[in-house]
């Protein structure tokens, strides 16, 4: 190479020029040797000796960057290997799968990597906790026996474009999702496919309480309305100077407006209840001064239905966190509710108990006809009730367990509802 490199030089007559390039290219080099070099003589050492090791460090400066220049020119003249395309199927290299296994497990919605010939190459951990663990290479249809998805999984691969489809599971318990199939791209080796599964249960649901809610409200404000319609007309009209009439009509038409005042509160404290329902309660309320204040208020009303209230409060204080207003609200309705459904039994026991580690529970039983079996699971929901007649009757809404339920939800508390007919009723409420 320094053969070559002599010859070009000289046939541009730039010897001097190239040897300075060289030097200035090791002049870092050179500054150390010079500096090695003045040591040694600092030390004693003969001059002629210094410069031949001066020397020395410059010729191996200068070998040095032949060789990197000799490097630079075989990287130059190398070959570029250039793949070559073919039209076999092959496996995707083991680092793909690793790399698509990564991104699958990151995901939160089960997911399945399929190959075109409908085998599960690969699954995630929601996808295990759903269809179990699947074997690597194993047939689809061996682990999802659903027609409507299997049918879509091959009309994507026989099509090549992404498809999607809902389906329902009714056991263990109703779940919807909507399952997607598409095509990686950019994949030279075998075509692989993703399906996955989004929950959309939830949304359902809440679609279908939304309408069963507007149709309900509608219906509940309809009734009260066309009563004070039909009395106003009544005393527009025939009874316009009946002042018996007008006393009768007059106080329905004032007990129909209230029913509705409640309503609408009612609807309005759901409502804003919905809006804090994921903001967890900052304060702390002493249970037991609170359980008596609720009886106190309540005492008329207990009174008028023959009802004794009893409370069996411990003597030390039960603290637990939540809104002071709402807990009073809870209570309120599950004792007034037993006060008017266990009329019979003429009297509610109030229990409280735990307190510092110990978990708080909170009983309200009656003695009434209790709640028959199949109404039990859905005594809170909105507007519902076991008994119409008796519900309007006793001037309910059919809206305060749904509240009490959306105030325990944000306190974190639950509440269990245990009835046997002829027997009564005990809700109690864990915090």
């Amino acid at each position: 190479m320094l053969a070559r490199e002599w010859v070009a030089v000289t046939d541009q007559r730039t010897v001097l020029g190239w040897l300075a390039i060289q030097l200035w290219g090791e002049r870092v080099l050179i500054a150390s040797a010079v500096f090695v070099g003045f040591v040694m003589w600092l030390a004693g050492m003969h001059l002629g000796w210094v410069f031949f090791a001066v020397l020395l460090l410059v010729i191996a400066g200068l070998l040095r960057t032949e060789r990197r220049m000799a490097d630079t020119a075989i990287r130059a003249t190398a070959p570029v290997a250039v793949p070559v395309p073919t039209d076999s199927p092959s496996v995707p290299p083991a680092e793909d799968l690793s790399a698509i296994a990564a991104v699958l497990g990151a995901l939160d919605a089960p997911a399945l990597l399929l190959s075109g010939r409908e085998t599960v190459k690969l699954q995630n951990r929601a996808a295990e906790a759903i269809f179990g663990a699947i074997p690597r290479n194993s047939d689809l249809a061996g682990r999802i026996r659903a027609p409507g998805i299997l049918d879509m999984v091959r009309d994507a691969i026989a099509s090549g474009q992404p498809r999607e489809t809902e389906h329902a599971e009714r056991l263990p318990s109703e779940t919807v999702y909507v399952v997607r199939i598409a095509p990686l791209a950019d994949r030279t080796s075998e075509p692989l496919w993703l399906l996955t599964f989004r929950d959309v249960s939830q949304a359902r649901r809440i679609d279908r309480m939304r309408s069963d809610f507007i149709a309900n409200a509608s219906h509940e404000l309809r009734t009260p309305l066309a009563s004070l319609r039909g009395f106003i007309e009544t005393l527009q009209g025939p009874a316009k100077n009946d002042v018996k009439a007008h006393e009768r009509f007059l106080g329905i038409m004032h007990e129909q407006a209230t029913r509705m005042s409640r309503l609408v509160d009612d609807l309005l404290s759901l409502s804003r209840l919905e809006l804090r329902s994921n903001l967890t309660p900052d304060q702390t309320v002493d249970l037991v001064p609170l359980l008596g204040h609720v009886r106190d208020s309540l005492q008329p009303l207990a009174g008028d239905l023959g009802i004794e209230v009893v409370l069996d409060l411990p003597k030390h204080p039960v603290i637990v966190p939540g809104d002071r207003d709402e807990l009073v609200e809870v209570f309120e309705n599950l004792i007034e509710n037993a006060c008017k459904y266990g009329q019979e039994g003429k009297r509610v026991d109030v229990s409280l108990t735990g307190g510092g580690d110990t978990p708080v529970e909170l009983s309200v039983t009656d003695y009434g006809p209790g709640i028959p079996p199949e109404h039990v699971p859905r005594i809170t929901e909105r507007f519902y009730r076991v008994n119409v007649e008796a519900s309007r009757s006793k001037k309910g809404t059919g809206l305060g367990l749904a509240i009490v339920k959306h105030i325990l939800t944000r306190h974190r508390a639950r509440l269990v509802v245990k009835s046997e007919v002829g027997k009564g009723t005990v809700f109690t409420v864990k915090f």
